[in-house]
C-alpha cells in the first residue's frame, strides 16, 4: 500500500467543462448575476421614484435606449433558463410521495410549467 494516496488532477477553474451536467450548473448559476442585476435596477427605479416625476422619466428614457432595452432582453433570456433549468430539476430537489409511491417526475415539471403559464397570462392581461 502507498503512503501517498491517488488525487485525481482537477482543474480549479475549467471544470465544469467536463461533463454537460456541469456546464448546465454553472449557467445556471451565472443567470443568478442577471438576477441581481435587474433587481438592483428595479431599486434604482423605486429611488428614482421617490425623486420625483421628472427623475422617473429620465430613468424609462434611459430604460428605452438601445442598451437598455438589450439588458432587459438578456435578463429576460437568462431569467427563462434560470426558470427552466430549476423546473427540470424540481423532481430530484423536491420528490414528493403518495403513500408508498412516488409522483412521475415529469408531473412535477408540467405542473410548475402549467402554473407558470396560467400566471404569464394573468400578468399579460392585467398589464394590458
Amino acid at each position: 500500500m502507498s503512503s501517498k494516496p491517488y488525487v485525481r488532477e482537477m482543474s480549479k477553474t475549467t471544470w465544469f467543462l467536463s461533463q454537460p451536467r456541469y456546464k448546465r450548473y454553472m449557467a445556471r448559476e451565472v443567470t443568478c448575476i442577471f438576477i441581481f442585476a435587474y433587481t438592483f435596477l428595479l431599486i434604482v427605479a423605486l429611488a428614482r421614484l421617490a425623486q420625483g416625476p421628472d427623475a422617473f422619466q429620465e430613468f424609462l428614457d434611459a430604460l428605452r435606449s438601445p442598451l437598455g432595452v438589450l439588458f432587459n432582453v438578456a435578463v429576460l433570456i437568462a431569467t427563462v433558463y434560470h426558470s427552466m433549468s430549476w423546473f427540470n430539476v424540481t423532481p430530484q430537489a423536491m420528490p414528493i410521495q403518495m403513500g408508498e409511491e412516488f409522483v412521475p417526475g415529469k408531473i412535477i415539471v408540467s405542473a410548475h410549467y402549467g402554473a407558470w403559464a396560467v400566471v404569464s397570462l394573468i400578468v399579460l392581461f392585467l398589464g394590458v
